[in-house]
């Protein structure tokens, strides 16, 4: 009896540590495309989370107090950083896991406000979070180059934390700069032949992504959703559209700004959406590399119609 009480023993104890060596490593970023990479690294082995549903601002979100439970207990935990998340700094003072500011990285080739020559149509005190001159542009995500970087510290993460699968991490990796060679090229094919046309935007999310494939915005009507721009105001922003003539105006979704239809009334203008989340559309939840490439598209689109 007491032969097979220790045989018992012993097989009970190996399945806890075969169960303890095979547990999936818990991955939760703080908004979308930065799922989208994770899951690119931990395809195969694990689904990473994300914190925020679409729809919320990464600027100013509420967390619940499960939303809190999560943070405090996901194995590994990325975020872009105080710039872009300024709702998580105090939720992360009592985090005792790794949690990683990916706008900390080596590497990263980071841009900041009032680099270009931009011109801005509205003041900085209505814009909905710090787009002030100097201040860092964190939408550091549009640029597939930053998006390796990310990419090689979550697969260098994952890889110490759950050393079994390493090898499929750094498998998955490569797969994963592969991809985004073959997107680089498509994308340039494409947005090369829209380059020199104006278009304007009412948010200045897009730069990475711009500085990457030889585009720049005419201008941003920077409005944040609680300012209602008087009249005179949106007469100076019709005006600029009418001396450019034929052009885009990009919102981001879900909502489109409330004065954008009186802004283009009656003008050879178009209304369109980009997507700097990649919440929002079934292609972009396909991975990182269909977000980008359906911004591309977005973009692309809408300046050859005109």
């Amino acid at each position: 009896m007491s032969r097979l009480f220790a045989i018992l023993v012993t097989f009970t104890a190996s399945l806890f540590a075969l169960g303890s060596a095979q547990a999936e490593v818990s991955v939760l970023t703080s908004i979308k495309p930065l799922q989208l990479i994770a899951a690119a690294v931990q395809d195969g082995v694990a689904v990473p989370e994300v914190l925020l549903p679409p729809g919320a601002s990464p600027h100013n979100f509420a967390l619940r107090p499960s939303d809190v439970r999560r943070v405090q207990s996901a194995d590994l935990l990325y975020w872009i950083g105080p710039d872009m998340e300024g709702f998580l700094p105090r939720v992360l003072k009592n985090r005792t896991l790794p949690a990683v500011a990916v706008q900390e990285l080596p590497g990263l080739q980071l841009r900041h406000f009032g680099e270009d020559s931009h011109s801005h149509d509205e003041d900085s005190d209505e814009h909905d979070h710090d787009h002030r001159p100097g201040s860092l542009d964190a939408h550091l995500w549009l640029s597939s180059v930053n998006a390796r970087v990310i990419a090689e510290k979550m697969a260098a993460d994952l890889s110490a934390a759950d050393p079994a699968n390493s090898a499929r991490y750094q498998s998955n990796l490569k797969a994963f700069e592969a991809r985004l060679d073959a997107l680089d090229g498509r994308l340039k094919a494409r947005l090369a032949a829209v380059a020199g046309k104006p278009y304007f935007v009412f948010h200045e999310a897009f730069d990475y992504f711009e500085a990457s494939y030889g585009l720049k915005h005419a201008g941003v009507f920077s409005v944040a959703a609680e300012v209602q721009p008087g009249a005179q105001h949106v007469a100076a922003m019709r005006k600029r559209l009418q001396e450019v003539g034929k052009t885009c105006v990009f919102s981001e979704p879900p909502l489109r700004p409330r004065l954008a239809e009186t802004l283009v009334a009656g003008l050879p203008v178009k209304l369109a959406e980009l997507d700097a989340l990649g919440g929002y559309t079934p292609a972009a939840a396909q991975g990182y590399e269909q977000m980008l490439e359906k911004l591309g598209t977005d973009l692309a689109g809408c300046l050859e119609s005109l």
